[in-house]
């Protein structure tokens, strides 16, 4: 079997579909949706004004992580405002496989970079972000099957991408 190395060592930023020096409150048009968490770390305004509650340290501190940030994707969503609904989605999203990694692994690490990239060793992280990890994958659940929130997804996605 190959080895797996992680797939940031070859990233392109050019060919990369969201750009820091954007703010996609401005121009809107400009966001795509794309996969997963794509986009959730660049995309301002709306990194600002929702990474600063993005917290998973243990499950109480999970939970008003995840409840202000669904409460930031409804507050979106009233304004008509997608992509900051969409960020608010990716970044419970990411509360969820940020918790799982750092419960899978020591340290949140998958690969040794001193190491040539070898994966770390599986099931050593820390018991409690698997807590938080089931916080924020209810809250993030519950902001996909939003009914106004799916509408306005697929309905970008078919205009804008």
């Amino acid at each position: 079997m190959k080895k797996q190395k992680p797939s940031y060592l070859h990233f392109n930023s050019k060919e990369y579909a969201w750009k820091p020096d954007t703010d996609y409150r401005k121009h809107p048009e400009l966001y795509k949706v794309g996969k997963g968490e794509q986009g959730v770390l660049i995309c301002e305004p709306y990194k600002s004004e929702i990474g600063k509650f993005w917290r998973f340290k243990n499950s109480e501190i999970a939970r008003e992580s995840s409840e202000k940030i669904f409460s930031l994707f409804l507050d979106y969503i009233k304004q008509n405002e997608f992509v900051g609904a969409d960020i608010s989605r990716k970044y419970l999203q990411m509360g969820f496989t940020r918790a799982r990694r750092y419960f899978n692994y020591r340290g949140g690490k998958k690969y040794d970079q001193k190491n040539n990239y070898e994966p770390m060793e599986w099931g050593t992280g820390d018991p409690e972000k698997e807590k938080s990890a089931a916080v924020f994958y209810k809250k993030w659940k519950e902001a996909e099957e939003h009914p106004s929130y799916s509408k306005m997804k697929q309905d970008w996605k078919a205009k804008l991408g």
